[in-house]
């Protein structure tokens, strides 16, 4: 997505202010036929790297492109039925209903359209190791490891501030954290690496070393919990884990506080976003825990399963389990696992997990990208979502009426929309199908004398603004 973003533009843009402007397009979406219409004015004057002209036609074939092949329904599918072609720079979209965040969404990096010449034998599969768009740098080269930009001379936009970025990915978090202090790389974007490297990168840029970026809080970590078989699909249970939590206490050990506990599963910075999730209260936990049969001769035993290849999410399950070695002894034993990540991800939404780390930054910073991806389900049964998000994000919970009310809040807006989503979250959170851990923002950090990495409001470092202060370019 960071590599997408500096190749092409999308619709809209969010600013660093997280306010909503056009790009690609000339002005914000114009609704009519009671929100069920959008006729989107484009920018003149734009051409891909190819050389071949952005207009009407080409954001069609985008669009279209988009939802042939790809699986995120979440993001289109489900709510867009039409493209049209209006004229050569007006395009219509005929939505299934209406959808309040629309430029939002059309914000989102998946979307940024492709040169129809350039992917015209690709227009229902995947363009391997290129891609035609139209920002402000081009690819010149290509491999897994190595991705090479150079400026694109006709960026309809501010030029890039620098001659090119050459884009490198390491292996491990020790080598990434080698280079930069070696001078191997001169900007390090990284939110994989160990969180004690993290807390010494962030201390050099304290003393003036290193230069630190930071962006948008819009990342959550939070724990998958499989609410529809036993033990966890009993209420009560989950209500007594959430209360085992000592958010603060875990930020501060894995992160040095570097990660902000989180109540809630939309980041606190989107309107709408409530912290419905309890603080940890042990005493009221382990009476949940009797009442469902356990403490003293009995114990509940749970798994937890973490990613090992995301540093944080080890350091977390360990620090967990001591906390609840601690506190809650006699009530519950919890086990911990490692597994590579890829493969954690086909198994999700098989049910193999009673509690999952996890992480999921939204493709658009709205409400609805992080409410629905966890809690849209297709087949709900009572509390069981037997198809949908829900099912594939490894809960399986659902709640009679849930799915109503979170299609609502993308049918209006102002405070009404508001108070939707926060009622929305207030099911959630008495649901428990997720517990929310910490929040984590955009970091980068720069070697003297290049310049302060920067971020959009979507959590995209600004690669086209960076430059070594002193020189031209």
């Amino acid at each position: 997505m960071q590599l997408i973003a500096a190749l092409g533009d999308p619709l809209y843009g969010i600013n660093a202010s997280g306010q909503i402007e056009p790009r690609l397009a000339a002005a914000m979406p114009e609704l009519s036929n009671q929100g069920l219409r959008a006729v989107i004015r484009l920018r003149q004057g734009v051409h891909f790297h190819d050389g071949s002209v952005f207009n009407a036609e080409a954001m069609a074939f985008s669009l279209r492109r988009f939802i042939a092949i790809a699986k995120l329904s979440y993001v289109v599918g489900d709510r867009i039925t039409g493209v049209n072609v209006l004229g050569p720079y007006e395009l219509e979209l005929i939505l299934r209903r209406p959808f309040s965040p629309l430029a939002a969404l059309l914000s989102s990096t998946s979307l940024t359209p492709v040169s129809p010449k350039a992917y015209k034998n690709h227009q229902r599969s995947f363009l391997t190791g290129g891609f035609v768009g139209t920002g402000p740098y081009q690819l010149s080269f290509y491999s897994p490891q190595l991705q090479r930009l150079k400026p694109f001379n006709k960026y309809w936009g501010a030029k890039a501030r620098n001659n090119g970025v050459a884009l490198v990915g390491m292996g491990s978090s020790t080598t990434l954290f080698g280079a930069l202090n070696a001078g191997d790389v001169d900007v390090l974007l990284s939110s994989s690496l160990e969180p004690d490297q993290q807390r010494a990168l962030h201390q050099k840029a304290t003393r003036g070393v290193l230069k630190e970026g930071v962006g948008p809080a819009l990342e959550i970590g939070y724990l998958s919990v499989l609410s529809d078989r036993p033990p966890l699909n009993r209420l009560r249970l989950r209500k007594a884990l959430a209360l085992s939590l000592n958010r603060p206490q875990i930020s501060a050990r894995v992160s040095d506080n570097i990660r902000d506990p989180l109540y809630g599963l939309v980041p606190p910075s989107l309107p709408g976003a409530s912290a419905g999730w309890p603080q940890q209260n042990i005493p009221a936990a382990r009476q949940l825990l009797k009442q469902e049969g356990y403490c003293g001769t009995k114990r509940l035993e749970l798994n937890l399963t973490y990613r090992s290849n995301v540093p944080t999410d080890r350091l977390f399950a360990l620090t967990w389990q001591e906390l609840l070695s601690t506190k809650l002894a006699d009530c519950l034993q919890l086990s911990v696992t490692g597994m590579e990540s890829t493969t954690a991800y086909k198994q999700l939404g098989d049910g193999a997990f009673q509690l999952m780390m996890l992480d999921w930054s939204g493709d658009y910073p709205d409400p609805d990208n992080y409410l629905v991806p966890l809690l849209a389900c297709k087949r709900p049964l009572g509390y069981v979502c037997k198809e949908g998000e829900s099912a594939a994000s490894g809960s399986f919970w659902s709640a009679p009426g849930l799915q109503a009310q979170l299609i609502a809040t993308e049918e209006i807006s102002g405070p009404g929309r508001i108070k939707a989503l926060k009622t929305v979250q207030q099911r959630a959170a008495q649901g428990v199908p997720y517990l929310p851990i910490w929040l984590v923002r955009s970091r980068a950090w720069a070697r003297p004398p290049v310049s302060t990495p920067r971020f959009d409001g979507s959590g995209r470092l600004l690669l086209a603004d960076l430059h070594r202060q002193g020189e031209a370019n």
